[in-house]
């Protein structure tokens, strides 16, 4: 059975290559000029924020590391890179777990990628020293049980860093996806699976980045149009469209979990 919103992220993955115009919005807009190149992504992580989760993620050369949701993969070689850490990525996209496998390639990075839900991940348990989610965890149906998975494939004194949207559930109240299991605030969540909370703050700025990129992507419509073509920008104009005109996020946040040794 085909799903609606892999489908969407497919069409996206497979056109971000060919998109010079939306390359450049995300650069300029939402990841900002000093991100290094080769490892960008479609979502709001800046390098400050990546170095930040790198930092905190504590890996060590050979250690396993886990990217959910990893998307074409760029946060998580970065991180595996630094540290020589050996990669796994998680993700629903197929087009994006072969973009990030080429990607792995082409900068040297130990990695594996497997398409899969964060609910199921099929990796084997208590194995992976860190790992990191960019801006996804707001999208998944059942957060709970994602943490659950997190803890299982960690192994002990494991750490979790992870950026996400808080969600208003007023605002998002019968909405397709964001609406089916919304959260306010990750902590209470984060320490009903077993995970000790190290940080939790409000990422800089994270509003007028969106806003910006999102309004952006509308103004260059036509261009955007011939270079991806209208399944999607369609997709991709679904998210834009809803967000800038619902305002569905309540803050930004990176967070740092660590299971207990």
């Amino acid at each position: 059975m085909e799903d609606p919103v892999a489908d969407g992220y497919d069409a996206v993955y497979a056109a971000w290559p060919a998109s010079p115009t939306l390359q450049g919005i995300w650069r300029r807009n939402a990841i900002g000029s000093d991100y290094p190149s080769g490892f960008e992504h479609i979502s709001f992580l800046t390098f400050a924020e990546l170095q930040g989760i790198v930092e905190a993620l504590h890996l060590r050369a050979g250690d396993r590391v886990l990217d959910l949701a990893c998307g074409a993969g760029g946060p998580g070689l970065f991180a595996a890179r630094q540290a020589r850490a050996r990669l796994v990525g998680v993700d629903f996209s197929r087009v994006g777990i072969r973009l990030a496998a080429r990607r792995a390639i082409d900068q040297r990075v130990d990695a594996d990628f497997v398409v899969a839900v964060v609910t199921a991940t099929a990796i084997a348990g208590a194995r992976a020293r860190g790992a990191l989610s960019v801006d996804a965890m707001q999208y998944l149906p059942d957060k709970r049980a994602a943490l659950r998975e997190v803890w299982r494939v960690l192994a002990p004194g494991g750490r979790f860093a992870f950026t996400a949207f808080e969600l208003d559930p007023e605002r998002v109240a019968g909405l397709p996806v964001l609406g089916t299991d919304p959260v306010a605030d990750y902590a209470p969540l984060l320490g009903d699976a077993g995970f000790t909370v190290e940080s939790y703050a409000e990422t800089p700025d994270w509003q007028d980045r969106l806003d910006a990129t999102y309004r952006a992507v509308v103004g260059a419509h036509d261009t955007l149009m011939t270079e991806m073509g209208e399944r999607a920008l369609g997709a991709l104009l679904m998210e834009v469209s809803l967000t800038l005109e619902l305002r569905p996020y309540r803050r930004r946040v990176l967070v740092v979990a660590s299971k207990p040794s």
